[in-house]
C-alpha cells in the first residue's frame, strides 16, 4: 500500500512536470519564468511576443493533444484487453485505427483541407466499428471470437484499400504526405484540430472511467457475469464502442501510433495488479506521461522530426523488455 502510495505521487509530479518541460523544450528553448508568463498573463510578467506564440499557439495544442492521445490510447487498449480477454489486445483490434487510416490517406488523394481529412478519418474510424459490430451479431456464436475474426477480416479490408491509394497516388507529390501521415505525427496540431477531435476522446475515456469495476467481470464467463448482476451484452457493447471511438479520434488527429494501447496498460498492471478500477485510471495518467515524452523528443532531438510511431516502437519495445524482466509479469 505505502509503495503504490510513493508511486501514485511520482506520476501526479509528472503529470505536473512533464507538461512544462515540453513547454520549454524544443528546437527553440523557452525559460520557465517565459512559459508561466505566457499561460498566466495576469501576473503581468514580461515575456517577448515570440515566446508568447509558440508557447501558446504552437506547443500548448501540441501538449494538450499529446496527453489526450496517449491517455485516450492506454485506456483503449487496457480496455480491449479485458473485453478479449488477450493481453495482446490494441486499440486496432478491431480494425478502427485500420478504418480511420483509410479515411484520411483517401482524403489526402482527393486534396482535400486539414480538417476535412481529420473528418474524413473519423468517419471511417467510426464506419469500421460499426461494421465490425454489426457482422458479429450471429445468433449461436461467440460475441468475442465473432468480434475479434471480424475485427481481424475489417482491418485486412481497410489496410488493402490503404495500399490501393498509396498505388494511385502521385509518388511526386501525395504519395510522400500519405506516407508521413501514417507513420503518426502531432505537428500541425492547433486548437481547432483539438475541437473537432478531442470531445470523443474525452468521452470514451469517461465512459471507460464509469465502466472500469465492470471491466473485471469481463474476463469471467457470461452466466458468472450475469450473476454479478450485470448485462454482459449492453456493457461489452459501450465499452467496444467507446475504445473504437477514442481510437478512431486519435487516429484522425495523429495518425497510427503504436505501442502505447499495449505498453501502458501492461506497466500499469504490473504496477497496480490487474485491478481494473486502478488500471483504467493509472493507464490514463501514464499514457499521457508516456506519450507526451515521446512527442517532445520526436520534435526536439532532430532539425525533421522522427514521426511518433517510429520513437513509441524504439523506445516502447525495450522498456517493455525491461519491465517484464525486473517484475515477472503481471501482479496478482
Amino acid at each position: 500500500m505505502c509503495r503504490n502510495k510513493i508511486v501514485i505521487a511520482v506520476v501526479i509530479a509528472l503529470m505536473a512536470a512533464v507538461p512544462l518541460a515540453a513547454l520549454m523544450f524544443g528546437r527553440y528553448p523557452v525559460p520557465l519564468a517565459d512559459v508561466i508568463g505566457s499561460l498566466c498573463p495576469m501576473l503581468g510578467l514580461d515575456v517577448s511576443d515570440m515566446s508568447r506564440n509558440i508557447v501558446v499557439n504552437i506547443r500548448l495544442p501540441r501538449v494538450l493533444l499529446a496527453m489526450a492521445a496517449g491517455a485516450g490510447l492506454a485506456v483503449a487498449g487496457a480496455a480491449f484487453q479485458a473485453v478479449f480477454s488477450n493481453p495482446l489486445a490494441t486499440p486496432d483490434t478491431l480494425g478502427v485505427a485500420t478504418g480511420a487510416s483509410f479515411g484520411a490517406v483517401l482524403a489526402i488523394l482527393a486534396g482535400l483541407p486539414v480538417f476535412a481529412v481529420q473528418f474524413a478519418s473519423l468517419a471511417a474510424g467510426l464506419a469500421a466499428a460499426a461494421i465490425v459490430i454489426f457482422v458479429s451479431r450471429v445468433r449461436g456464436s461467440s460475441p468475442v471470437i465473432m468480434m475479434i475474426l471480424a475485427g481481424m477480416v475489417t482491418g485486412a479490408l481497410f489496410s488493402a484499400l490503404v495500399s490501393l491509394v498509396k498505388f494511385a497516388a502521385d509518388p511526386q507529390d501525395v504519395l510522400p504526405s500519405v506516407t508521413f501521415w501514417l507513420l503518426g505525427s502531432l505537428s500541425g496540431t492547433t486548437f481547432s484540430t483539438l475541437a473537432i477531435g478531442t470531445p470523443l476522446i474525452i468521452a470514451g475515456t469517461f465512459t471507460l472511467f464509469l465502466y472500469r469495476w465492470r471491466l473485471n467481470s469481463m474476463t469471467l464467463s457470461n452466466d458468472e457475469a450475469t450473476s454479478l448482476g450485470i448485462n454482459v451484452r449492453h456493457t461489452r457493447f459501450a465499452i467496444i464502442t467507446a475504445a473504437a471511438a477514442i481510437t478512431a479520434s486519435v487516429v484522425s488527429m495523429c495518425g497510427l501510433i503504436g505501442w502505447v494501447g499495449v505498453l501502458i496498460p501492461h506497466a500499469s498492471r504490473m504496477i497496480f495488479g490487474n485491478d481494473n478500477r486502478a488500471v483504467i485510471p493509472a493507464s490514463a495518467a501514464l499514457g499521457a506521461v508516456f506519450m507526451l515524452i515521446i512527442d517532445t523528443i520526436a520534435r526536439s532531438v532532430t532539425e525533421a522530426e522522427i514521426p511518433a510511431s517510429i520513437l513509441t516502437a524504439v523506445i516502447g519495445a525495450p522498456f517493455f523488455i525491461i519491465l517484464l524482466r525486473r517484475t515477472g509479469g503481471i501482479r496478482e
